[in-house]
């Protein structure tokens, strides 16, 4: 089992910035990807960014490469997201997850999961 705990969202105006943290426990993580994904009201759970925790390759959503930085500190067993020029179309719940192998893209995949944390991006 992995535990994955979501914070740092909140409420932000138009081209601030947020960083979100997913803190993550349980077993060897160096076996998995972590992945951030988003869903917006009445909208489907979509894919934002991923990260292999052994070997720090990344993928990003093509829409938000540019604003969103996916990193891991190795040292907390924590996984960020940095949000630069936020729009309010970023509005969302953002969750953590995470699965084991490539690729890292499929929502499917991912079979552990955080609660999520909500981010408000003002006009």
């Amino acid at each position: 089992q992995v535990q994955l705990v979501e914070s740092g969202g909140g409420l932000v105006q138009a081209g601030g910035s947020l960083r979100l943290s997913c803190a993550a426990s349980g077993r060897t993580l160096r076996n998995y990807a972590m992945g951030w994904f988003r869903q917006a009201p009445g909208k489907e759970r979509e894919f934002v960014a991923a990260i292999d925790w052994s070997t720090g390759i990344t993928r990003y959503a093509d829409s938000l490469k540019g604003r969103f930085t996916i990193s891991r500190d190795n040292a907390v067993n924590t996984v960020y997201l940095e949000m630069n020029g936020l729009k309010p179309e970023d509005t969302a719940v953002y969750y953590c997850a995470a699965k084991s192998g490539f690729p890292l893209q499929i929502i499917k995949h991912y079979d552990y999961w955080g609660q999520g944390t909500q981010v408000t991006v003002s006009s």
